[in-house]
């Protein structure tokens, strides 16, 4: 299950290239991600979390970063998905004895949280002078949210929200019905 996990990240992340609003694609390699914490726990999410970040490098998603610090691009671009992953399971693993299905919900909602966060902490830590330039030096903070997010972070959101739980459940009740027979 993980490696049809990890194909998934990254075959999503090529179809994600087709999905644009305004600077960068939709991510939707964060489903299998938070799918795969929820499963198979914290380590398989920063796995999964890592082949999304080196899937974004290959598809070229990074490049106009790249262009601008490649160090910075790339702990940027592998630290978030790893984070987000890692995060993500670590929630589930709190909350799955209390209520599996709130688990399975913090969980998707958390691995596009966190993601979005370490893009930003990276963007402020390794881009500051190029994003002020880019927002003609007026409210560069702003541009990242306006700009360089945007609308993504809520489709993301609104995507994990709804798929991540769902396909979870629907993994786990087919496990429990082939144990069963």
């Amino acid at each position: 299950m993980m490696g049809l996990l990890t194909a998934i990240v990254f075959a999503f992340q090529f179809i994600s290239m087709s999905i644009r609003t305004a600077t960068f694609s939709i991510t939707l390699s964060l489903v299998p991600i938070a799918v795969g914490a929820a499963l198979y726990g914290k380590l398989a999410g920063a796995w999964l979390g890592f082949v999304f970040g080196a899937a974004v490098l290959a598809t070229g998603d990074a490049n106009v970063f790249l262009a601008v610090n490649i160090p910075g691009t790339i702990i940027t671009v592998i630290l978030k998905g790893m984070l987000a992953g890692f995060a993500s399971g670590v929630a589930y693993d709190l909350l799955k004895n209390k209520n599996d299905t709130v688990a399975t919900y913090v969980s998707g909602v958390l691995t596009p949280v966190v993601n979005t966060g370490v893009f930003i902490l990276g963007c402020l830590i390794f881009f500051m002078p190029t994003i002020s330039e880019w927002s003609g030096g007026n409210k560069p903070v702003k541009f990242i949210f306006v700009g360089l997010i945007g609308f993504n972070f809520f489709i993301e959101l609104a995507v994990n929200l709804i798929l991540s739980p769902s396909i979870a459940k629907i993994i786990k009740i087919a496990r429990k019905e082939k144990l069963g027979s």
